[in-house]
């Protein structure tokens, strides 16, 4: 399963953590974990979108931040 989530990630660029929970049909923190392989490897980065929150719309309740994980390429560190 490493091995999918390394290529999903690659062949997509950016993956939230929740699109890879339900491509795996996975809980997020178990995603997070296995994810953390290739974080530790420096092939894939996490970042926080804050979400549409910090925008000031007033249009939702979503305040909620979103995972991002993307996959580094070789020399871009």
């Amino acid at each position: 399963m490493l091995l999918d989530i390394r290529r999903l990630v690659q062949e997509r660029g950016r993956v939230t953590l929740t699109d890879l929970a339900l491509h795996f049909g996975r809980d997020p923190e178990a995603m997070r974990g296995m994810l953390d392989h290739w974080i530790a490897k420096g092939l894939v980065r996490r970042t926080v979108d804050p979400g549409c929150a910090s925008s000031g719309c007033g249009g939702c309740s979503a305040a909620r931040s979103v995972e991002i994980f993307e996959w580094v390429r070789p020399g871009s560190v």
